[in-house]
């Protein structure tokens, strides 16, 4: 292995003055973890030993060089303003060669003015004063970058280059990771960085303000024994929360940095520089328990971390949605981050809010959900607190390795500042195919700002949309629209379905059944029940298709679901009745209109006749009040409906919450009739070519047959009309004809079968 490492990766990505060293040491470790993380994504749930593997991903580098240089940079380039420097962004971002630095868009004077109050304090501000964490650092990348920009700051404020290295490591970063191993890689990036300026850094003692969270084994007797040995420095009060926190470090491996300190930074200093040696005066031996000074002061260190605010946090945090969470971990994030609980990186995102110090910057890549998803609002309205500055929507394909449409990616910068009208920056790169397409747009944008994807836009708009999405490529005219229409759910009821828990056991296509024991036109669960049948149709969503269709499944629901209830009662113990799972029964077999619930492509809806049970895939909107619903799917399938959607919730998944915003502004009855007419044709047009063919249950004859039998018919008609004006004799060349022709004396019926008249 090692051969092919010194004769297959070449040699300039060893080269630290390339800027090779860090990029092969975290390529290096993802590819490392690459076979237990293929293994871990396969399980329902995640063990403590998958989180290393599974949240750890390598962040490209011209990524890492936009959040940083908008973070950091960007606060450096406010130090200057407030002390008189004339000079532009773009020009002081070129003067130190930023290619990603993005100027900030033109402000109006209110909020120029409340810029300046908030940034007046930054004139006196001092290079070893501005802290810099990746609270998920992996194996470095972030915080190296940091390096070299706070090395180019130094200098231009006349450091040496030794100095400048020196002070960096032992002022400005700091590091904490979850994973031993990626805190010793990102340990030793740090240390290479500082050698290349300061060849005796080795043998000095430095130490970078980096850390791996440690998993202790402390039992409640050793924290009463640890409290005790602190009782000349801690309170009653303050013991008793020490305990607390320290206890949660027998879960460092999987809280890692989310462990919420609850005493002050200075106590913790105090107590980390304690326990750093042991006193020979110690009331205390933790030789005799499970504890020893060593761990302590590693406790000590990543707590007093944690109890500090920083000037600038960056990070890449993980990713991981709450059901695939460790229980304790998911338990920990409910009680700790609720606004945040549905995914990992949304708690990072509250993370590093937190972390932040006041009018500071953090910036993050993480997946876009939280931009429009209402299991993430009330994050949504907790981030409004702060400026978003800039957003790079990255869209799907932002990491090479990861493949696929699902995982969508957004970087952001944010001023942990409240300045409401604040215009913030947007570059939609959703649509560009690659990781490179999508860095060359982007820089394309950062040398003309006149790109049709580049937007400019006050934040106080998302809240005018409901559920408040970072729309921000939204017209004046949408935004106009959802002020002054009503919301879809009150002219009709989307509602989610039916969950069988176990499709193999309870679903069948229709022809996999006997097409008598099918019953097709119940109107109710009541009248389901009465007719005793067990199989009923199914809408399980399915594939595009608008208007009509996607009639493919039929489900047991013999006597109202008996069996499915039972089934659900007995996997779910903890619930009382089944209609959490089996829900919304008033509203089966009513006529509705439907959607899938995941969607790849363009929106559709169709129209779902009576008699038809409807899943969680396939949900369904009811009429309210005798409302046409044809006219409302005729909406939602024009390009109108399709666009506003796309600012409710632009993910895959299409749930009933983003259907019941959507803005219905009805003022002339005339355009409506008309629209749920031509509707109304949509949906014939659409039954017609799905009954034409063998999936469906209503199916008759092919329109290709059909036109040839037409054909034969005709042709056979005309021969019949011949040979009945024919006195057929024995010898005559139209004998046999004629013995065919009386065996089949039901042809003239079946021309008035095919509309040809008596013929």
């Amino acid at each position: 292995m090692i051969k092919e490492l010194v004769t297959e990766v070449p040699r300039d990505d060893f080269d630290v003055e390339k800027e090779g060293q860090v990029e092969i040491i975290g390529w290096l470790y993802q590819y490392y973890n690459e076979e237990p993380k293929d293994v871990a994504f396969k399980k329902s749930k995640y063990a403590v030993s998958d989180i290393p593997a599974v949240t750890q991903l390598f962040t490209p580098d011209w990524i890492v060089k936009y959040l940083v240089e908008n973070s950091l940079g960007r606060y450096w380039i406010d130090v200057l303003h407030t002390r008189g420097n004339q000079r532009s962004e773009q020009d002081i971002a070129q003067s130190f060669g930023w290619r990603y630095f993005m100027p900030a868009a033109q402000q109006t004077e209110d909020v120029q003015q409340q810029l300046l109050a908030i940034n007046s304090h930054l004139s006196d501000k001092k290079l070893q004063q501005i802290t810099f964490l990746d609270p998920a650092m992996g194996s470095g990348h972030i915080l190296i970058y940091a390096f070299d920009v706070f090395m180019q700051l130094y200098q231009s404020e006349g450091y040496s280059a030794r100095e400048a290295a020196n002070s960096i490591v032992t002022n400005n970063l700091f590091g904490l990771d979850i994973d031993r191993r990626a805190y010793q890689l990102a340990y030793f990036a740090v240390m290479m960085k500082l050698r290349q300026y300061d060849r005796r850094a080795l043998t000095q003692s430095v130490e970078p303000q980096l850390s791996d969270i440690p998993k202790t084994n402390i039992l409640n007797d050793d924290l009463n024994e640890l409290t005790r040995a602190y009782a000349n420095q801690l309170s009653q009060q303050q013991a008793k929360s020490f305990q607390g926190t320290v206890k949660e470090f027998n879960r460092g491996d999987v809280l890692g940095s989310l462990i919420k300190p609850i005493l002050d930074q200075g106590i913790l200093s105090e107590l980390q520089a304690s326990a750093a040696t042991e006193p020979e005066s110690a009331q205390l031996s933790f030789a005799t328990t499970n504890f020893n000074f060593e761990e302590m002061s590693r406790v000590t260190h990543v707590l007093t971390i944690l109890a500090a605010q920083y000037t600038i946090v960056v990070t890449n945090p993980p990713y991981m949605g709450s059901g695939k969470m460790t229980p304790s971990l998911s338990k920990f994030v409910k009680r700790e981050y609720p606004d945040s609980k549905a995914d990992l990186f949304a708690v990072f995102m509250e993370l590093a809010q937190r972390l932040n110090v006041q009018n500071g910057y953090h910036a993050l890549i993480t997946q876009h959900q939280w931009m429009f998803l209402s299991s993430f609002e009330k994050l949504r309205v907790k981030l409004r607190k702060n400026v978003l500055v800039n957003m790079v929507h990255l869209g799907t394909h932002a990491f090479e390795e990861i493949g696929g449409e699902v995982v969508q990616s957004t970087a952001f910068v944010m001023k942990n500042a409240s300045i409401p009208s604040y215009v913030g920056t947007y570059e939609r790169l959703v649509s560009a195919p690659s990781q490179t397409a999508k860095e060359d747009s982007y820089l394309e944008m950062v040398k003309n700002f006149s790109s049709k994807n580049l937007y400019r836009t006050n934040q106080t708009n998302f809240g005018k949309i409901p559920g408040s999405p970072i729309a921000y490529w939204a017209s004046a005219n949408l935004i106009h629209d959802f002020e002054v229409g009503k919301p879809l759910s009150e002219y009709a009821d989307p509602r989610q379905g039916l969950a069988t828990t176990d499709n193999k056991k309870y679903l069948r296509q229709w022809f996999e059944i006997s097409f008598p024991s099918i019953h097709f036109s119940a109107h109710s669960t009541e009248e389901a029940l009465q007719s005793g049948a067990k199989w009923f149709p199914y809408n399980k969503g399915g594939a595009y298709r608008k208007w009509y269709g996607n009639y493919d499944y039929i489900v047991n629901y013999q006597n109202d679901g008996e069996e499915i209830k039972r089934d659900v009662l007995r996997k779910y113990p903890y619930l009382k009745t089944p209609d959490f799972v089996v829900k919304n029964t008033d509203y089966y077999f009513r006529e509705a209109i439907t959607w899938s619930k995941v969607t790849l492509g363009l929106f559709n809806v169709r129209y779902r006749t009576i008699g038809s049970i409807f899943d969680t895939g396939g949900n369904e909107a009811f009429s309210r009040q005798g409302a046409d619903l044809h006219f409302f799917m005729g909406l939602l399938n024009s390009k109108i409906g399709g666009y506003a959607l796309s600012f409710i919730n632009p993910t895959i998944n299409m749930l009933t919450e983003d259907i019941k915003k959507v803005p219905i502004i009805i003022t002339n009855e005339p355009v409506r009739e008309s629209a749920a007419i031509l509707a109304k044709m949509n949906t014939k047009i659409g039954k017609d070519e799905w009954d034409s063919f063998e999936v469906s249950w209503n199916f008759k004859l092919h329109p290709l047959i059909h036109n040839i039998v037409e054909h034969t018919v005709l042709v056979i008609c005309h021969i019949h009309r011949r040979i009945s004006k024919i006195r057929v004799t024995a010898k005559h060349p139209f004998k046999k004809l004629a013995t065919w022709w009386h065996k089949i004396q039901n042809v003239p019926k079946k021309c008035q079968t095919f509309g040809l008249g008596g013929h």
